[in-house]
């Protein structure tokens, strides 16, 4: 885990965050929900899924660069926020 947060660094964070919040806005505007709430499933999704893949053994993702790290952050916000509006979304 060190290793991978050693690749990682500090600037791959920030974007990982910043696509956090691009899929938190988005989903917000596409459900009419609260857009706080989705900001942070984003977030969460976004940083903390690249995280688990190396802790489950994935290596290739440390060693394959910048851009599939942020793919993968991309998958995590969607995956989160996809999981929070079916757990917490409006019920019609």
């Amino acid at each position: 885990m060190e290793t991978f947060l050693d690749v990682v660094g500090a600037l791959a964070l920030i974007l990982l965050a910043l696509i956090g919040v691009v899929s938190g806005l988005i989903a917000a505007v596409i459900t009419g929900g609260s857009k706080a709430k989705y900001i942070v499933a984003g977030v969460l999704g976004a940083v903390a899924f690249p995280f688990i893949l190396a802790a489950l053994g994935v290596t290739a993702l440390a060693g394959a660069g910048l851009v599939l790290i942020l793919f993968t952050g991309v998958i995590g916000a969607v995956i989160l926020v996809v999981l929070f509006k079916a757990l917490f979304g409006r019920k019609s």
